[in-house]
């Protein structure tokens, strides 16, 4: 039995009711986006959960490899929205930028099914190759040397020596190869291999379109001053992570139970359901979402091709390009620099030529918080990546043939818990504001910063009690999920909002996008922090449990602690900015609050 998928059902079961129930309060049109969105994030985090399982396990790269791999994938997921946002913005709509985005994830996430043949690892010796049987996946992986076609268990030695177990003496291939005596050589499919990239490209580009979109379509369903405005974002937040939940929970468990193509294709069906919710849907939208200029967009510009047909063949062309950047991370953080000053710099320009003093002040402070959300999600982002890692190499998961988890269904604990303590923060919320005693957004940025910091802490003081397997019990990491899903929900929700909030109108859109960009540099930057977290593999197999343990703990230390001073900063900034504010804030009715869950970050 999956102990997940038990607790899932039950947890489903008892947060709907009241979800069901305040809908019938909002725009129907919420129910629309909701449920587009869910599915949505339903294929993205279910492809998440095992991507990096993928890279290490069936493609054979190396953890560093890996890690970057994953970084430039997720940095680029974050960037293109830059692109999409600022395109819905001046000629498609939100919604057509979002329908033509969820074609281009359908597509993505199904090619990703096509897993193709595993890779492959010889040792190379005294001018003989000796393949290594590769086996399972997960907790089951199991690497062995094939020496006469039989396979025997290794062991690494802490000078870099190979033993190889119980090996006969006296044959060609000595029981232990010192150090530099020997090499291990990967050999891939480069079809296949060529076919991932592409898959992960249309996914990127996808997400490009419709991720900066959909968020504001929610806000436009309401008047400005609208008390429902506010709680409708609370409910938009819970479709995400119960599509989020369950991917993780099922992609999760087929991925590394049944094989990566269960795991991958059921992501893709998600998103397929996504995109026919939302074409259903497009009347109950009340017009929302539509292009600033219909006749523009449709004016021929090159023989029959209208400008919207060349938005679409320019984003497909784009393809191409990605799936260069997505390979290269150099070349990604380029274009991250790139990107920034762009839009930084025309929001700074926007600012100083056509803002009052109470708008660029509302402006500074949603850049202010933005920068914030680059540190918070550089920690957070972990999960995806050396977190992952580490549940499945130093994280005691139960396996005792009646309750199983598996090392990729540990990302549920995040949404999880935000189904969970997502309604009690709303009561908190309620009740501090109907007390006064409401904290700001800056405040709320330090709280999410330190919680953020306070797992990883929390993880290295578990180190303390491994078993002999330098394996720590499942608990450390629950508990530090569920720190670092507190501090989501003392900073995500109140994020987004912010951003439509404080933003003048005319670049709603575009601060999305750099909202979204802030998060294309945390990943970017976590791509490094898990390069550095990782070890040494064979056959996707770790060498040495021990060392692998060691260096996660050291870096989960010093990113830990960053994490907790930069909670004390913005605490600091609170004190100083606060008015920064002045009268977006909403008048407050015992039935809203002021800390909506916007979006999740990603």
């Amino acid at each position: 039995m999956n102990i997940v998928l038990v607790i899932g059902i039950a947890i489903t079961v008892l947060t709907m009711i009241p979800v069901i129930a305040q809908m019938r309060h909002h725009p129907a049109g919420l129910k629309i986006l909701f449920f587009a969105e869910m599915w949505e994030r339903f294929s993205y985090y279910g492809m998440r959960a095992i991507l990096i399982f993928y890279l290490t396990q069936h493609l054979l790269f190396e953890d560093d490899v890996a890690a970057s791999t994953y970084g430039s994938y997720t940095s680029l997921v974050y960037l293109l929205p830059l692109i999409g946002g600022v395109l819905a913005d001046r000629y498609l709509g939100t919604r057509k930028a979002i329908a033509y985005g969820a074609l281009l994830l359908v597509a993505g996430h199904l090619l990703m099914g096509v897993e193709g043949a595993p890779a492959r690892e010889t040792l190379q010796y005294n001018g003989q190759n000796y393949a290594f049987q590769i086996t399972g996946r997960g907790d089951e992986r199991q690497s062995r040397l094939l020496v006469n076609e039989t396979p025997y268990a290794f062991h690494f030695e802490a000078d870099g020596a190979m033993t190889i177990e119980a090996l006969p003496v006296g044959g060609a291939l000595p029981q232990t190869l010192a150090a530099g005596s020997y090499q291990t050589v990967k050999e891939r499919d480069p079809f296949f291999t060529n076919i991932f990239y592409f898959a992960l490209s249309l996914i990127i580009m996808g997400v490009g379109f419709l991720k900066p979109n959909i968020s504001t379509i929610v806000g436009q369903l309401y008047p400005q001053g609208d008390p429902r405005r506010d709680p409708g974002f609370t409910l938009y937040y819970y479709g995400i992570n119960l599509g989020a939940f369950w991917s993780t929970v099922l992609c999760g468990y087929l991925g590394q139970s049944v094989g990566w193509w269960a795991g991958f294709g059921l992501a893709g069906i998600g998103m397929a359901a996504g995109f026919v919710v939302f074409l259903w849907g497009k009347p109950l939208l009340e017009g929302n979402g539509e292009p600033p200029d219909p006749k523009a967009l449709a004016t021929r510009v090159a023989g029959p091709l209208t400008r919207e047909h060349l938005i679409y063949i320019g984003g497909l062309l784009a393809v191409g390009a990605i799936w260069f950047l997505v390979q290269h991370s150099p070349a990604v953080g380029t274009l991250l620099v790139a990107g920034s000053i762009i839009s930084v710099g025309y929001v700074s320009w926007f600012m100083v030529t056509k803002c009052t003093k109470t708008e660029r002040q509302r402006m500074m402070l949603a850049l202010l918080l933005i920068f914030g959300s680059v540190i918070f999600f550089t920690l957070f982002e972990q999960a995806g990546s050396s977190l992952n890692l580490f549940a499945e190499r130093n994280t005691q998961l139960p396996n005792n043939g009646f309750f199983s988890m598996t090392a990729a269904q540990t990302q549920s604990f995040n949404p999880g818990f935000i189904l969970i303590f997502a309604p009690i923060f709303t009561i908190v919320w309620v009740k501090l504001a109907q007390a006064g005693k409401d904290p700001d957004p800056l405040s709320k940025f330090g709280l999410g910063l330190l919680q953020a910091g306070l797992g990883f802490l929390l993880l290295v003081w578990g180190a303390g009690f491994a078993d002999e397997n330098y394996r720590l019990p499942l608990v450390f990491l629950g508990l530090a999920y569920m720190l670092h899903t507190t501090g989501e929900l003392c900073l995500s929700p109140v994020g987004l909002s912010e951003m439509t909030k404080l933003s003048v109108p005319a670049l709603i859109s575009t601060m999305m996008a750099i909202w979204f960009l802030a998060s294309s540099w945390a990943q970017y930057l976590g791509g490094f922090i898990a390069q550095m977290a990782g070890t040494e593999t064979v056959g996707g197999q770790v060498v040495d449990p021990a060392a692998a343990l060691r260096t996660s703990i050291e870096v989960f230390n010093w990113i830990g602690w960053i994490g907790v001073a930069s909670g004390i900063v913005f605490f600091v900034l609170s004190t100083l900015l606060r008015h920064w504010e002045h009268s977006v804030m909403q008048a407050k009715s015992p039935k809203t609050h002021n800390a909506p869950a916007a979006d999740r970050h990603p």
